[in-house]
């Protein structure tokens, strides 16, 4: 079983798909298919991109913690 792409995987098949309905290289059989593994990409991506949003928020927060301590000394 194949595990879940990591986040550039999944924007390098999202792109991939993205040209191929723009070049008309789906068939009509294809596309519904393609098109709900582009919306698990995008679903992928969004969740990575907020998840690492929220650890530089974090990292943000305790370096601010840290300057106002020293400040304090």
């Amino acid at each position: 079983m194949k595990t879940k792409p990591d986040y550039t995987e999944a924007f390098e098949e999202l792109q991939k798909i993205a040209n191929e309905i723009e070049t008309g290289e789906i068939s009509v059989d294809e596309l519904s298919g393609k098109v709900k593994r582009a919306a698990d990409l995008i679903r992928i991506c969004r969740d990575k991109l907020r998840s690492t949003e929220e650890d530089v928020n974090e990292i943000l927060k305790d370096l601010e913690k840290a300057e106002g301590t020293e400040d304090e000394l």
